[in-house]
């Protein structure tokens, strides 16, 4: 388990990050700016800081160079971006970070670098940039009638799910798509990693899924996790 800094303006990827790395294990700082990632860094002493570029008092690079030419560089520095160019991401290896994430920023991707920095804990070496993997959509189809669905979960009794499909197709998938993570939800005891692999769904676009869908995330969790 690793304290871990995540400096970005954007609530939504503090957020999305916050409870993958959380769910990881990981101790999780958030910050919206420069500033607030000047005092965790302070007062956290992280062993690892995952730094978005595009901010609107400080820009990532500015701050990774401030860090490093006061002797603040101490901890292993992820760069992130939608935005930027190899100009960016080569000046920011220049100047220490570890490695480069392209947003949209995928599970496999996040959690190898995360994995790398904690591992290496040093700066003598920039890893290489990561590239984001296509988004992943899904599209279900329904016949135009009444289904009834019998839901068998391991750790408790069939429950049924009747779908009345004499409705919007979108709504007749929601509710669909709903029982069926809320099922494998009860199925692995919560566990993020597990539903994502069994469903076949990046971890990041799971999250969002759910959210989206009004899951509640805290069911099927074991007690103290």
């Amino acid at each position: 388990m690793a304290n871990i800094l995540v400096v970005d303006d954007e609530h939504g990827i503090r957020d999305l990050l916050w409870e993958i790395l959380n769910d990881e294990g990981h101790n999780v700082e958030l910050a919206e700016n420069a500033a607030q990632a000047r005092a965790a860094r302070l007062r956290e002493r992280p062993d690892l800081v995952l730094l978005d570029i595009w901010m609107p008092d400080t820009d990532g690079v500015t701050l990774l160079k401030e860090w490093s030419t006061t002797g603040a560089l101490t901890m292993p520095v992820i760069m992130m971006s939608g935005h930027a160019t190899i100009d960016t991401a080569v000046e920011a290896t220049k100047i220490g970070a570890m490695a480069f994430l392209e947003k949209p920023v995928t599970l496999q991707k996040l959690l190898k670098a995360v994995e790398q920095g904690l591992s290496r804990g040093s700066l003598s070496k920039p890893l290489m940039a990561m590239t984001p993997l296509p988004s992943i959509s899904s599209v279900l189809t329904m016949e135009s009638k009444p289904v009834n669905i019998t839901v068998g979960v391991d750790v408790g009794p069939p429950s049924n799910q009747n779908f009345l499909l004499d409705k919007p197709l979108r709504e007749a998938r929601d509710e669909f798509e709903k029982a069926y993570f809320e099922y494998h939800l009860a199925k692995e005891n919560g566990s993020m990693t597990r539903v994502a692999e069994k469903t076949g769904l990046e971890r990041t676009h799971l999250y969002r899924k759910l959210k989206q869908l009004g899951v509640d995330l805290t069911r099927g969790k074991r007690s103290g996790t």
